[in-house]
């Protein structure tokens, strides 16, 4: 079937999927006693992210494989969806969102995944560090770094948290390895430090690899090398990696969301592993919604 997105010029601007916000004309956080659906509440409309984004793609499939034949998706940005999410939340006015975890916004509001009974989310995915080939010859303290760069999503959030509540991302970085220095220890064993050698790191404008990348990018400085970073959409990411512009990333998020990019340049970059374990891809409602799975959109 023809699965419908639209643009949307939208100024405001660790799991993946579909949030939804719902609300009603009565009393907030109570039932609502309109007999309109969920979709009809909504405009059946998904609020989404950048369009070149996995979650979008899996979005999409999601309404293929649900039979959400009138439902649309609305192409932004991560920052104007989360806007979008904020200001229907403190109304409680209902809306649909993409939304993944590790994000700020589950600490921020009270949100549950919807059941997925098709599994088109799939299950857990990892965040994986990517390098591009020869970056292990050419500077191999910045390899090792990566290779050894692991956190949790608690660290992740930490950061996160600081950085919406605005911090500036490079000061949440430096507070957050401030206040963790046996974590960062663990990542700069037997590192080769720098003497002024430039690294380009790539990274897309979600809350939890900006957190990532910040991280990455104040433990090489403090290692003596001149980092760049670059943020660009997931395609350009993977490809600066690929035709070697790029040093790395550290946004790499599979087995699901970058599959078409990790078989687009399949031999032509190095997977390092996982750095952080257990993100998720999903629909998400706050908890006062009353629905529990992505077949009540059907409703």
């Amino acid at each position: 079937m023809f699965k419908k997105v639209v643009k949307a010029s939208l100024a405001i601007g660790f799991t993946l999927g579909l949030a939804a916000c719902g609300g009603n004309s009565d009393e907030a956080g109570t039932t609502s006693t309109s007999s309109a659906s969920v979709g009809e509440r909504v405009d059946y409309e998904i609020v989404g992210i950048d369009p070149g984004a996995g979650i979008m793609k899996a979005t999409a499939s999601a309404i293929e494989e649900y039979g959400l034949d009138d439902w649309t998706v609305v192409e932004g940005s991560g920052a104007a969806m989360t806007a979008a999410l904020k200001k229907a939340y403190d109304k409680k006015e209902p809306i649909i969102i993409t939304g993944w975890t590790p994000h700020w916004k589950f600490s921020a509001f009270d949100l549950k995944y919807l059941e997925d009974p098709k599994g088109v989310y799939g299950g857990e995915e990892n965040i994986h560090t990517i390098a591009r080939n020869g970056l292990k010859d050419d500077l191999p303290g910045v390899y090792t770094l990566l290779d050894q760069f692991n956190w949790t999503a608690d660290d992740m959030g930490n950061v996160m948290v600081d950085i919406n509540e605005g911090t500036k991302p490079e000061e949440a970085a430096a507070k957050w390895i401030e206040e963790n220095p046996d974590k960062v220890a663990e990542w700069t064993e037997g590192v080769e430090e720098g003497n002024g050698e430039e690294v380009k790191l790539a990274y897309v404008a979600w809350d939890s690899e900006i957190a990532s990348t910040n991280i990455v990018a104040k433990v090489l400085t403090d290692l003596g090398y001149k980092v760049k970073m670059s943020q660009v959409e997931a395609g350009p990411m993977w490809t600066g990696v690929a035709d070697g512009s790029v040093d790395a990333h550290v946004a790499g998020w599979l087995p699901v969301t970058h599959a078409d990019y990790v078989e687009k340049y399949d031999g032509q970059f190095e997977d390092l592993g996982s750095n952080l374990e257990g993100t998720k891809i999903g629909l998400v409602v706050p908890t006062y919604m009353d629905i529990d799975s992505i077949e009540d959109l059907k409703e």
